[in-house]
């Protein structure tokens, strides 16, 4: 199989925030099948969404990287990172955490599976992901959209706080 560009968001909101998103691009960059270049968001700093209440803030970037292997065999790796850095796979939805890593999209692959949906479905409506997003690929048309990143970020209504916090990491 040759290398596709696949996107990952990556959210903590627990412990050492910063020191998670390294610890996680790290391991995400020496996994097998993983492949120059890489592309790396900023990092934000943005209000939890749906989160408990007295959530932290979370910390949020995007990388994109070249990939060799399957959707599926990505999505597994990610999984294997996030238990490595303290989240529990049977953690409940939207409440604070550790490590999130979500593929994002996969080249054109689209996907509607229960263990995997691609492009992400919150894509658009999640400014957190779409400001980082927007640093390495605003012009992505991500598959079964007709606006660019840049386009959907613009046209969100979103309450959420976001503020850029780091360029390198």
């Amino acid at each position: 199989m040759s290398p596709v560009r696949a996107g990952i968001a990556l959210g903590s909101n627990l412990g050492d925030r910063l020191k998670m998103l390294q610890n996680a691009r790290d391991q995400i960059l020496t996994t097998d099948g993983v492949h120059a270049p890489v592309l790396q968001s900023g990092i934000y700093k943005t209000s939890p969404v749906n989160c408990e209440l007295g959530a932290e803030n979370f910390y949020n970037a995007v990388i994109e990287i070249g990939f060799e292997h399957s959707a599926d065999t990505l999505l597994a790796n990610l999984r294997r990172i996030e238990v490595a850095l303290g989240r529990e796979r049977e953690h409940q939805c939207n409440i604070s955490r550790t490590i999130d890593l979500d593929l994002l999209y996969f080249d054109d692959l689209q996907q509607d599976e229960a263990h995997l949906r691609l492009p992400h479905p919150r894509i658009a409506e999640r400014a957190f992901v779409l400001r980082p997003l927007a640093d390495i690929a605003s012009d992505l048309r991500l598959p079964g959209q007709t606006a660019t990143v840049r386009e959907l970020l613009a046209n969100l209504r979103s309450g959420e706080s976001i503020k850029r916090i780091a360029d390198k990491w």
